[in-house]
C-alpha cells in the first residue's frame, strides 16, 4: 500500500457501502471466503464503523458514473460520491474513474487478504 493509503487507514474514520455486507455474505455462501457475517472479528469491526445506506440519491448518482461494472461496484462508487468519503479499493476501473470530485482523496489497497482467490 502506498503511504497516502496507509495514512488514511490510521487517521480516517471508516465506513462501508451497505452492498459490501451483501458481497461478504455471497462470497461466504459460495465458499470463496472464510469469513461470514457472523465471524467474531468482522462483527467487532462492523460495530466500530458506519454503513452507508442504499438511498434514492445513491441510486440516482449511479447514472453519473463514467464506468460500468457489476451492480455492486457501481453502488460502491455512487456511495463514495454521495457520502463524500475516501475510497480504498483494488479495482482499477473504479480507481481510474473521473467521476469522483478532485477533492476526494482516492487511495488503493489490497483488500482481498481475507478472501480466497477464485480458481478457474
Amino acid at each position: 500500500m502506498k503511504p497516502p493509503g496507509k495514512l488514511a487507514l490510521i487517521k480516517d474514520s471508516w465506513s462501508i457501502s451497505a452492498i459490501v455486507l451483501w458481497e461478504i455474505s455471497e462470497l461466504s455462501a459460495f465458499g470463496r471466503s472464510e469469513i461470514d457475517l457472523e465471524h467474531p472479528e468482522l462483527v467487532r469491526t462492523l460495530a466500530r464503523i458506519q454503513t452507508g445506506s442504499l438511498t434514492l440519491e445513491v441510486c440516482r448518482t449511479i447514472q453519473t458514473l463514467d464506468f460500468k461494472g457489476d451492480s455492486a461496484d457501481e453502488i460502491i462508487g455512487s456511495t463514495i460520491i454521495v457520502y463524500r468519503v475516501s475510497l480504498v479499493t483494488r479495482d482499477r476501473r473504479i480507481r481510474r474513474s473521473g467521476a469522483f470530485p478532485s477533492s476526494f482523496d482516492v487511495h488503493t489497497a489490497l483488500l482481498s487478504v481475507c478472501f480466497k482467490r477464485e480458481t478457474r
